[in-house]
């Protein structure tokens, strides 16, 4: 069960730390606009910051369910690497939209739309 768990944990480590890469570097590329660079950036590494606590806290939490699968020890490792790479990707969609998000409000923010004229009220 040892090995089960160390390759387990390994392999969660590797997606996270992976996907989180990958939150940074979406928002360092969004970082190169000036208007939006200070919050992508800003964003980028808050967002990260909790996906990595969130994620590792939903891998042990996966780890401990293990045991109960203890009758296929190598099906229980493939299906708790599934369920976990399933919930970190979904994650990490989320933190790509919330970063999404962070970015056009402070577009709009820096950019406001052009007030739209009343109309014109015609005589009857």
């Amino acid at each position: 069960m040892i090995v089960a768990y160390t390759l387990y944990f390994a392999l969660c480590l590797l997606v996270l730390i992976g996907l989180a890469t990958m939150i940074m570097k979406i928002g360092a590329a969004l970082g190169d606009c000036p208007n939006t660079g200070r919050a992508a950036k800003a964003g980028a590494i808050s967002i990260t910051s909790g996906y990595l606590a969130i994620g590792f806290g939903g891998c042990v939490l996966i780890a401990a369910i293990m045991p109960a699968l203890k009758n296929l020890p190598d099906a229980g490792l493939f299906v708790a690497l599934g369920v976990a790479c399933i919930a970190l990707g979904m994650g990490f969609s989320s933190a790509a939209t919330t970063l999404r998000e962070i970015v056009a409000r402070a577009a709009l923010q820096a950019n406001p739309p052009a007030p739209q004229p009343e109309p014109a009220i015609e005589a009857a």
